[in-house]
């Protein structure tokens, strides 16, 4: 990859001047058009890792003629996509620079939305989604963080991306890819087709999150968060006012039945602030709206900041043409260094070998996780050797990452799921969870890539502990740290464990009977290789700790190893 503080021009048109941000599947640049003269933000879709020559020429036929499906939208409440282009056969995408802050930033620094405000952004992505799917697109990842407030306080929707639908080409034959869970449709949880009613559920849901502050389901646990948007009730939202009929009317689990668009709009119509005022101050959204920036750590590149700090990364890239559309009816945190937010028009997106927050396969109607009511089977013999299989995988953050792929034997039946992790104090991460059929069993193969020599084992063991809430982390042990903490940079594997406990979820109609806390016993092996860091990690309920811990995580993590 070229030095990305070099300028270059591309389609003999757009000079690419500085790096805003990057994913594992993209690099945003500052760019000019020197057509035009203007501004632009560009997009470098990068290669999926682990995709063959042939499928990566398919990638880029697909990404060009569905990136040219969307340049034809035009509204006032989408981020505009300008142009297309091709170097070395690699797709550049050129979108709309749009100065705004998100909406879940907003939420975050300043709490939830007034009725007005609600109102407003409720009939501008309704608005938005209305035009996209006249046109047959669905976004598929509608969520706080894909709504931008700008400066001049227009609403826009935005990441109706195009490395997403790389992502999509590559999961057709290997799972469903989800977006972000604690905003996901119910049916495209439970792996049914997608169609425009997922964008309606996305909609109640960011209203919901909007109103109340905080996402309807809780995302810190991603098969608990799936789990409750399949089989739960949806919780009633807080706050709501008299948009509480609409996030209703959305958010319903059969996709058929939810409000459509022109429902949303006349029913908020009568709550829109008279035209003129001015909704979002800009002296509460860019002046006082400020984030903490970190400066990524990339090894041995020298540090590269963005200049301007992006959304939070909101998963797979959210649109694709639609082939069966349903119609259209039915605490405050303080920066550590400051920057005024100008959030670009594409997000980057977390995604890893399979492209996507989440790429796991599941069966419509089936919970990844056993009701909680549900006693503990008892640990199955996983140990014995013939049971076991191997799979190899990839940990690679981005195309052309070296030294990702590993090998871990588990059962033949487990399913696979990809996860990226910025890990705010440390690099970012790779995490693939294979996960038992009842859910009760996992193994989670975590990789930092360019972790060493900037950061030690200690660093991670700290990180492991802020994740979890005093009352809910117990029993932490480990063997094998180094007597100098500075001494573990390409050192022996360490054993570390402990124990979590995660809340039972509320009653519902579906699980009436009251649920028990889920108590864990996490087993890991930390290990340094080269300038990364790998933890396998093996999870089991805490009630078959010692059977679980030499037939599971003894067995189990002996058999991983690195690639190279």
């Amino acid at each position: 990859m070229e030095n990305e503080r070099t300028e270059r021009l591309i389609g003999e048109r757009y000079r690419l001047r500085h790096v805003l941000g990057r994913g594992s599947m993209g690099i945003v640049w500052a760019a000019h058009d020197e057509v035009l003269r203007r501004d632009v933000a560009v997009k470098e879709v990068l290669r999926p890792p682990g995709t063959t020559d042939a499928e990566a020429e398919v990638l880029r036929e697909r990404t060009m003629r569905e990136a040219r499906s969307v340049a034809r939208l035009s509204h006032p409440n989408l981020v505009t996509l300008y142009d297309v282009v091709q170097l070395d056969g690699d797709p550049y995408v050129v979108m709309e620079l749009v100065p705004s802050s998100s909406l879940a930033d907003l939420i975050r620094l300043r709490g939830p939305l007034t009725q007005e405000q609600g109102a407003a952004v409720a009939d501008a992505v309704a608005a938005a989604l209305e035009s996209a799917h006249r046109a047959g697109i669905v976004h598929r990842d509608v969520k706080p963080g894909n709504v931008l407030i700008a400066d001049d306080g227009r609403i826009k929707l935005t990441d109706f991306g195009i490395a997403r639908n790389v992502a999509d080409a590559t999961m057709t034959s290997r799972g469903i890819m989800l977006g972000t869970p604690s905003y996901i449709a119910p049916e495209v949880a439970s792996g049914a087709p997608l169609t425009t009613a997922a964008d309606l559920w996305g909609l109640g849901a960011t209203l919901w999150a909007a109103m109340s502050g905080t996402p309807p389901y809780d995302g810190t646990n991603v098969l608990r968060t799936i789990n409750a948007v399949v089989h739960h009730e949806v919780p009633p939202p807080v706050g709501a006012g008299e948009l509480a009929p609409v996030i209703a009317g959305l958010m319903v689990k059969r996709p058929d039945a939810r409000m459509p668009l022109s429902e949303v709009r006349r029913l908020v119509r009568p709550l829109l602030a008279d035209p003129g005022v001015e909704l979002f101050p800009n002296n509460e959204v860019t002046r006082d709206l400020r984030v903490t920036v970190k400066a990524p750590v990339v090894t041995p590149k020298p540090v590269i900041p963005s200049d301007t700090p992006l959304a939070s990364d909101p998963g797979p890239l959210p649109f694709q043409v639609a082939h069966h559309a349903t119609r259209t009816m039915a605490p405050r945190r303080e920066p550590a260094v400051t920057a005024l937010l100008v959030v670009i028009t594409v997000l980057l997106f977390a995604s890893a070998t399979v492209g996507g927050f989440v790429a796991t396969r599941l069966v419509a109607g089936r919970s990844l996780l056993p009701p909680q009511q549900q006693s503990a089977p008892s640990v199955p013999g996983i140990g014995e050797a013939q049971q076991l299989v191997p799979r190899t995988a990839s940990a690679a953050a981005a195309n052309g990452d070296q030294g990702a792929d590993f090998t871990i034997s588990v059962g033949p039946d487990w399913t696979t799921y990809v996860e990226q992790r910025t890990n705010d104090d440390l690099v970012p991460s790779t995490v693939t969870h294979l996960v038992a059929p009842n859910g009760l069993y996992e193994v989670a193969v975590q990789r930092f890539g360019g972790y060493y020599p900037n950061y030690r084992i200690g660093n991670y063991l700290a990180l492991v502990r802020s994740h979890w809430p005093e009352d809910r982390y117990f029993s932490e042990a480990s063997q094998g740290l180094p007597e100098v903490p500075g001494n573990d940079y390409d050192g022996e594997a360490v054993q570390f464990s402990y124990r979590t406990v995660e809340a039972a979820l509320p009653l519902t109609e579906t699980y009436p009977e009251p649920g028990a806390d889920l108590r864990r016993s996490r087993f890991s092996r930390i290990v340094p290789h080269g300038d990364d860091l790998w933890v396998v990690e093996v999870v089991f309920p805490t009630d078959q700790e010692e059977t679980g811990r030499v037939r599971l995580f003894d067995t189990i993590s002996g058999t991983f190893s690195v690639a190279g």
